[in-house]
């Protein structure tokens, strides 16, 4: 029995030509693409010939439908079993948040080859869009980016928020929509300063891109007022109110 070959390829935070080319390539050879609703992946028919190929949605929509990892990982195996070229395409980067180490376990414990193609990760690149850099010289040298999935008191949660809100430096937060009000009051309960520059971006890299500049305090309910959802990122820091500065 001939067996396949699964590449994990991290498709960036939106836009189609912010992929790497390797993982361009890797799309382009694929028999069979595993897609999230991250990415480019709404965009794969503009800058790829899907002719022949079998695109399979595997979503995982927030406080929506999704598709359990679990299964994720058996089409992986089934369709390497079967001797395809498998394509994983995910948001962002496989590693930062994306259970992408968990799909490569899954197939080695297969016996199957599994390669990974780094992606670009929304954590720097979409507060960059809104012309918020992570770090800045004589500003900050030092960046946390945490998942919001939990929030902060949760059982399950392995974030120290009264840690980050004491070590300084920006503070990056992924998957934190429905958690942003309890996250941002964690922080300045902790000792940050409720007055801290603070910036959220819906739907980076993309052309229904919002930016929204606020404070530590007052993040929530800019979110709020603005009906922010997911996919979005926050940054709590000096350097969310340098694009305003002066």
């Amino acid at each position: 029995m001939s067996t396949g070959h699964i590449t994990l390829v991290g498709g960036g935070p939106g836009a189609w030509d912010l992929l790497t080319i390797r993982g361009l390539r890797a799309l382009e050879a694929a028999d069979v693409i595993l897609a999230d609703h991250l990415g480019p992946a709404a965009q794969l028919e503009n800058f790829l010939d899907v002719t022949g190929k079998e695109v399979v949605d595997v979503a995982k929509l927030p406080y929506a439908r999704q598709v359990a990892q679990e299964r994720i990982n058996e089409l992986l195996v089934q369709y390497g079993r079967a001797g395809k070229r498998v394509v994983r395409l995910k948001g962002g980067d496989p590693y930062v948040f994306g259970r992408g180490f968990e799909e490569l376990q899954a197939c080695a414990a297969a016996g199957l080859e599994c390669s990974v193609v780094p992606g670009v990760t929304s954590a720097v690149s979409v507060p960059a869009a809104a012309d918020v850099p992570v770090t800045q010289r004589g500003v900050t040298h030092a960046f946390t980016v945490v998942s919001g999935h939990l929030p902060p008191g949760h059982e399950k949660s392995l974030v120290d928020w009264g840690a980050l809100a004491r070590v300084g430096g920006t503070i990056v937060v992924v998957m934190g929509v429905r958690n942003a009000r309890a996250i941002a009051e964690a922080l300045v309960e902790a000792g940050l300063d409720g007055e801290t520059p603070a910036a959220v971006i819906q739907e980076g890299e993309t052309d229904a891109q919002r930016v929204y500049f606020a404070t530590a305090a007052s993040l929530a309910d800019v979110m709020e007022t603005e009906s922010v959802a997911a996919p979005a990122v926050y940054v709590f820091g000096e350097v969310a109110g340098l694009a305003h500065a002066g």
